[in-house]
């Protein structure tokens, strides 16, 4: 099971908070923290700054490039992987002598090119599907394969922010792993405990994403899409707790019940203890 905490905007260009994201992530026992590399002049059409000037001000939300080597440095001492999301072409390359994986978001998923320059760098590849149809994630895991890509993971997403647990359709996770045989997991955005056990439990989803705040101050909580580091730990060790009690499916005495064998009921007389260990409490 692999878990990766989502940073976004939360972090608020400040290092020392970015830093802090990645202590908490492993502190909580996420695998990776992730964040996301973009310039907002980048990342819209004219139009939209011309129909909506306050687009702009997201230039406020972007992760200074100067604080890739901190960052990385801090997962490898951590033991916690480190990723980010590319938003431009240049910055695949920017990320790449960084990053452990890259991953594509859910509205970036029809640029081939994109696509294409990461799977290029033969890191592991995960693609966020929230919005698309089939044929748009078919058309996806075509450019990877066509190219080469290796390591490829699927996330199931709904794109809503947060997202209404009636509309997960936890469901998909089975189809996407059917129909492409690779890794699928699950990109959350209900903050529902619930909803995150079901898509492991039931449906199978070997990582899950979710985007976290360290107090609820960072940019995007308010939105109510974010998990807090002491919820979602929870979450995080129920998950590993409930893994590690499926055992390995042999039927036997676990080692806590040994002591208590020989205090079952002897066959002979119907009384507790076994007869082999009665002379033993006599001479006590």
């Amino acid at each position: 099971m692999f878990f990766i905490s989502e940073v976004s905007s939360n972090h608020s260009q400040s290092i020392d908070r970015a830093l802090e994201f990645i202590d908490q992530s492993a502190a909580i026992g996420c695998d990776a923290v992730k964040f996301q590399l973009f310039k907002t002049e980048m990342l819209f059409s004219k139009e939209v700054f011309e129909s909506n000037p306050e687009t702009i001000k997201r230039k406020q939300w972007e992760l200074p490039i100067e604080f890739l080597p901190a960052l990385s440095q801090r997962c490898k001492e951590k033991g916690i992987q480190f990723s980010c999301t590319p938003f431009y072409i240049d910055a695949v390359d920017e990320l790449d002598e960084y990053v452990d994986f890259y991953k594509v978001a859910s509205y970036e998923l029809l640029w081939d090119d994109l696509i294409v320059a990461c799977v290029k760098t033969g890191k592991p590849l995960i693609l966020s599907t929230g919005m698309a149809t089939m044929d748009e994630i078919r058309h996806a895991v075509e450019i990877t394969n066509r190219n080469g890509c290796q390591n490829l993971t699927l996330l199931h997403c709904t794109s809503a922010y947060p997202t209404p647990y009636e509309e997960a359709n936890l469901a998909a996770i089975e189809t996407l792993r059917n129909e492409f045989g690779c890794k699928v997991g699950w990109s959350d955005h209900t903050v529902d405990s619930g909803v995150i056990n079901r898509a492991i439990n039931r449906w199978g989803a070997e990582v899950v994403e979710f985007h976290m705040d360290l107090e609820g101050a960072g940019e995007e909580f308010e939105s109510g899409h974010c998990w807090l580091p002491k919820n979602i730990g929870h979450v995080i060790k129920q998950v590993r707790h409930g893994l590690i009690a499926d055992g390995e499916g042999v039927k036997k005495p676990s080692a806590s019940e040994l002591p208590d064998r020989s205090w079952r009921t002897d066959p002979s007389d119907g009384l507790r203890p076994m007869k082999s260990i009665r002379d033993t409490l006599k001479k006590i």
